[in-house]
């Protein structure tokens, strides 16, 4: 891999994610079609240095606000939600890095991923109790390192990492981050990724067998949860902009296909409309769109700016607030995405469920993607908050 580029501020990272967004467009229904995995695609991001725009400023990083993370987050899923997805995972351990890495840890894996290397996830079990029932094994041999086993699903970006961040218990359970060579011996990355959507994302599974790990690469995440944070936030906000990019983009679409392809219905054409465009009901039903989306996106930056105004003054009632207004973002991101990608049918017409138009990917990647965390249980967080003023609990999901 040659050098990656460093970007140096906030207006540099939107400006380098929105030329990268328009050229990811173009092959966006291709890859979804044929499932062509990303790899070029994903080289041309860790080289245009995006993949690097947390990192510290000590460190050589532009330490971009959160308001332009979810931009860059928003723009590159409007274009293409299965690329948007496979880095998200990767902000989220550089941001644990952050929150619990040492200072040589944060030395060395800052300067990998300014170089251009790319995290994966290794975080999701299948087949236990619940999403927390961790049940991979980090034992500590007597030289003080340690040994991985263990099996992981939903493994997004870990077939195109160079590291792979893996979620585990010690001997007295509590979570650790190990920081796992994507070759390192006894680690295996199985595309076995088969969802209806975010078809390229190769969310698969990763098997551990007494995979040796140094114990400088082992970083004590449960103690992100002891006091404020916003682990939980951050994450949870780059997810929201990804709906949030599903249903410009469907949206995007719906406007192209609908001005230039679809035909006005015949009563609409007999009283004077020449065009589906100027078909009243039509109009009716994009401006409708038009304001969810609007809607997901102004409470797309609200959510940003309390990260950003939390992370000024982290204490917990900053936290707890955004908190709140991340999970309002993503709520309302959600349900736009869904249905934005599901209307855009309802407007263009018959001719719009062509399979080779690709344009149920929008669909498929918003009702696959919404499916990451229920938002049901966010609408609870966030009533018991106005009402009762009950902060959200510190377990890095909300």
């Amino acid at each position: 891999m040659s050098a990656a580029h460093v970007i140096t501020d906030d207006a540099e990272a939107r400006a380098v994610a929105a030329e990268l967004a328009a050229d990811f467009r173009e092959g966006a229904a291709e890859r979804d079609a044929r499932r062509r995995l990303p790899h070029l695609e994903l080289e041309r991001l860790s080289a245009s240095g995006l993949l690097a725009v947390t990192v510290p400023a000590r460190f050589g990083g532009a330490d971009v606000r959160a308001d332009t993370l979810a931009e860059i987050f928003r723009l590159l899923a409007a274009a293409d939600a299965s690329l948007a997805q496979i880095p998200q995972s990767h902000f989220v351990y550089v941001n644990v890095l952050r929150r619990q890495g040492t200072d040589e840890q944060q030395k060395f894996f800052f300067g990998e991923v300014l170089a251009g290397k790319r995290f994966g996830n290794a975080q999701s079990e299948s087949g236990t109790q619940h999403v927390q029932d961790i049940r991979t094994r980090l034992a500590r041999l007597p030289d003080g390192s340690y040994v991985l086993d263990g099996v992981k699903h939903y493994s997004t970006g870990a077939l195109f990492a160079h590291w792979i961040p893996v979620l585990a218990r010690t001997e007295d359970d509590t979570l650790h981050v190990a920081y796992v060579p994507r070759d390192a011996p006894g680690l295996t990355v199985v595309d076995d990724w088969d969802g209806m959507g975010q078809r390229t994302t190769a969310s698969g599974t990763v098997r551990l067998g007494s995979v040796p790990v140094p114990a400088d690469r082992v970083v004590p995440h449960h103690l992100t949860f002891q006091g404020p944070q916003l682990h939980g936030a951050v994450a949870q906000l780059l997810h929201a902009a990804i709906d949030a990019g599903i249903a410009s983009g469907a949206l995007a679409e719906a406007v192209e296909f609908v001005r230039t392809k679809s035909r006005p219905w015949f009563e609409s054409a007999a009283e004077g409309h020449a065009t589906a465009a100027e078909d009243p009901l039509l109009i009716q039903r994009f401006g409708e769109l038009a304001i969810r989306e609007r809607a997901a996106e102004a409470l797309l930056r609200e959510a940003a700016r309390a990260v950003d105004d939390a992370r000024a003054d982290l204490t917990d009632d900053s936290a707890a607030e955004a908190s709140i207004a991340v999970a309002t973002a993503k709520v309302t991101a959600a349900e736009a995405a869904v249905e934005v990608a599901s209307a855009l049918f309802e407007v263009s017409g018959t001719r719009s469920a062509l399979d080779s138009l690709g344009l149920h990917r929008h669909w498929r990647d918003a009702r696959t993607h919404t499916l990451h965390d229920p938002a049901r249980w966010k609408v609870q967080h966030i009533g018991r908050y106005v009402l009762n003023g009950t902060r959200p609990p510190r377990h890095g999901l909300l």
